[in-house]
């Protein structure tokens, strides 16, 4: 079986045990049992509710958020599950920034907890640009699950592919 795309780094006991899961048909249905929560989330205006409650709750002094939505354009496959981007223009005589968070469309149908995992990741890019320890820290700090939630979204992910193909 070729190497997990998904699972690049993980230790190769943890691998094992993957592989495992997959070879007796199990990975869907333990993710299905572990992760029950479905994602009331439907639309943009409820996931730019949903994000601002989040930064509200953890991040009351950054900067504001401009845009918060779906973006179907978004590949997983190609490893970009969220963007945080900052777009300046100016305005007048004056620099005006905006903040915009854009999330990949799977997360619309994935369980609750993945999405708030990857809003999490994406919230923490307002204040952390690089995946340092410090971004980490704020990831935990707002998610205490949050290293559990990436390790299974990646297992989701390895799932969607196999079951695709």
């Amino acid at each position: 079986m070729e190497p997990f795309k998904y699972l690049v780094g993980y230790p190769e006991h943890l691998l094992a045990k993957v592989r495992q899961l997959i070879e007796q048909g199990r990975l869907g249905t333990m993710l299905a049992d572990r992760y029950a929560e479905p994602n009331m989330v439907r639309n943009d205006a409820q996931l730019y509710d949903y994000v601002q409650a989040l930064k509200d709750r953890h991040l009351r002094k950054a900067v504001p958020l401009g845009k918060v939505l779906y973006d179907s354009k978004l590949q997983v496959m190609k490893h970009a599950l969220g963007t945080h981007t900052a777009i300046s223009r100016v305005h007048g005589g004056r620099l005006k920034a905006s903040r915009e968070i854009r999330i990949a469309t799977v997360f619309r149908d994935a369980p609750a907890d993945f999405l708030r995992m990857i809003v999490v990741h994406e919230l923490a890019h307002m204040k952390e640009a690089d995946h340092n320890k410090a971004f980490y820290q704020l990831c935990t700090h707002m998610e205490p699950d949050y290293h559990q939630l990436e390790f299974d979204l990646r297992l989701y992910l390895t799932h969607m592919e196999l079951t695709r193909g």
